[in-house]
């Protein structure tokens, strides 16, 4: 929140900066873009969503057979647990611990995966949304486009124009 606050003001210091000279015969160009928005709302981003779904879907409901399977286990040893000789007993619950841990080593794998591919495709995404962003700073003559804001208004709201950009973008290969 602080980090936040501190580019408001140094953006506001930038804007005051530029303005604050000379009285100028134009007026500033301000853009602002909702980067949250547009990770979230874009065509690009949507279908980096889908693919990640559909690439770790499998992965993920294998894990959760796993865990039905341990869980079916454990409440059948406790269920046999009264009339099984206690070295059968321990052996089933050895072997319930050891299956437990052995899921807990592949959800955290499995977390790990899906957390670098989802910075991966994120970055892509930012990647490509910088370019539009930049395309229309330059093909527009905007003099300042901001991104992560405290308060912007809708009048230097770009942000739908930087979404219909980026869903018309061909996709980066």
């Amino acid at each position: 929140m602080i980090t936040k606050t501190l580019k408001a003001v140094a953006a506001f210091g930038c804007v005051v900066a530029l303005t604050g000279g000379p009285v100028q015969a134009q007026e500033l160009k301000i853009g602002y873009v909702n980067s949250e928005r547009v990770l979230r709302e874009a065509t690009p981003a949507k279908a980096a969503l889908a693919r990640m779904e559909a690439d770790f879907s499998k992965r993920d409901k294998d894990l959760n057979d796993q865990a039905g399977k341990l869980k079916a286990a454990a409440d059948k040893l406790e269920k046999d647990a009264p009339t099984l000789p206690e070295s059968e007993r321990n052996r089933r619950q050895r072997d319930l611990v050891e299956q437990d841990r052995d899921l807990q080593r592949k959800r955290r794998e499995f977390q790990e995966d899906l957390n670098q591919r989802r910075n991966e495709e994120t970055a892509g995404i930012v990647e490509r949304a910088n370019k539009v962003i930049k395309g229309i700073f330059e093909g527009e003559k905007y003099d300042l486009i901001l991104q992560d804001v405290v308060f912007a208004g809708p009048r230097v709201d770009i942000t739908e124009k930087v979404i219909k950009a980026l869903n018309a973008a061909p996709a980066a290969k």
